[in-house]
């Protein structure tokens, strides 16, 4: 006997009675639309919302890039512009700079061709006096000479007037020879 009635026990524990699977569908039905309302539908809406922010963070992401991408094309111009106007400072400054030594060249060429000019000019004025004063000299010996040759007095003026004829010829002489 106890073994039978545990069989029987058994049998409606484990068997299938039709009202017991309708109450279960229908607790099973009450219980999804109450999940759905208290758990899925907060549980989907903090999915939504979290997915909107990654997709938000995605795109400040890719607009960030992209501004950086249009900052380094920027850059990358204006650093182009900058070692252009560079390089053309500097060209500019060594133009400047071969202008001035030019302009200093020549100044130094004009001063020196102003000394030698002047030195030029010194040495023929040397040369005149010189030959003035030779010309004093031979003068005054000649007349002394010739003085003590006749024993006569010869009139000064025409005695110079022979001397520097003659030494202008020689003078003539001199520069032909050159």
């Amino acid at each position: 006997m106890g073994f039978e009635v545990f069989l029987d026990k058994f049998e409606s524990f484990v068997g299938v009675n039709f009202w017991t699977m309708i109450f279960a569908w229908c607790n099973l039905i009450i219980l999804y639309f109450v999940l759905r309302k208290l758990l899925f539908k907060p549980v989907k809406k903090m999915i939504d919302s979290r997915q909107e922010e990654i997709d938000g963070m995605y795109y400040a992401a890719q607009k960030d890039k992209d501004d950086a991408e249009v900052m380094k094309k920027e850059y990358t111009e204006k650093l182009k512009v900058a070692n252009e106007e560079s390089e053309q400072i500097l060209k500019n400054a060594q133009r400047k700079a071969q202008l001035r030594e030019e302009e200093i060249l020549k100044e130094a060429n004009v001063k020196a061709a102003r000394t030698l000019e002047r030195a030029r000019e010194e040495v023929e004025l040397e040369k005149k006096r010189a030959v003035n004063e030779v010309k004093d000299s031979v003068s005054d010996l000649a007349i002394s000479i010739a003085s003590k040759v006749i024993e006569r007095d010869i009139n000064r003026e025409e005695h110079e007037k022979l001397i520097d004829e003659f030494i202008s010829s020689m003078g003539e002489e001199n520069d032909t020879e050159k």
